[in-house]
């Protein structure tokens, strides 16, 4: 298991040329980790409209210092949201008989992300930390506003590279608030979809610790005695 995670951070230096940190790096792996369970949504500009890209992320948290894990994420399908999420794109169809008509059709994108981030500065409220998220998925336009992997319209490659800044701030060791700044660096055969995927991103977000949480209010637990207690 740590084997296959310290081949991950390396991809990940290698991309941020940042491999000054490997010996810290390979110091976290002697320490115990725990599981990092995220659910985000982030803002951001495609075709100069706003939209929400969401996710879900699994991976692992070595010292409370070092995460990196995987997940899915999505372009935002529904409009329950002052966020414009159907951002569309007309196409020209020709019937049997040869008449040419309109077609508007909605954008859809899917990609794994595999992310790091790690903490440069840390007091007992406030931490910074660099963010670097990779991305491999499809990009492709239907007519239906909700996702049909199966449909025939033409799928292009994606591929996103995410570097940024992260600020955090816990009111207490269980809850927090932060905000991610990065740019969404994407290659993707922008001649064929005609759509401006690189730009910047913006997150704000509410932060629940669930595990400081549990440490808290159960200190005798066996858990909370093997991975705990909760710290700041």
């Amino acid at each position: 298991m740590k084997k296959s995670l310290f081949v991950l951070i390396l991809l990940f230096l290698k991309v941020s040329g940042n491999a000054q940190l490997l010996d810290t790096l390979r110091d976290f792996f002697r320490h115990k980790y725990s599981i990092d369970i995220r659910l985000e949504s982030r803002n951001s500009i495609i075709s100069n409209e706003l939209t929400s890209v969401r996710g879900i992320r699994v991976g692992f948290v070595f010292k409370r210092k070092l995460r990196l894990g995987g997940g899915i994420s999505w372009l935002k399908t529904d409009g329950h949201s002052w966020l414009k999420t159907n951002v569309t794109k007309d196409f020209y169809v020709t019937d049997a008989n040869g008449n040419k008509s309109v077609v508007s059709k909605y954008l859809k994108f899917i990609y794994a992300s595999y992310y790091l981030d790690f903490v440069f500065y840390k007091t007992q409220h406030w931490q910074l930390s660099v963010p670097i998220q990779l991305g491999t998925g499809y990009l492709w336009f239907q007519e239906n506003k909700t996702y049909h992997l199966g449909t025939k319209d033409p799928k292009y490659l994606l591929i996103l590279y995410e570097p940024g800044i992260t600020l955090q701030y816990k009111l207490f060791k269980w809850i927090g608030a932060g905000a991610d700044i990065t740019y969404r660096f994407a290659m993707q055969d922008r001649k064929k979809t005609g759509v401006q995927l690189s730009n910047l991103s913006l997150t704000f977000k509410a932060l629940f610790y669930f595990d400081q949480l549990f440490y808290q209010l159960f200190p005798k637990n066996e858990i909370t005695k093997k991975y705990g207690p909760a710290i700041w």
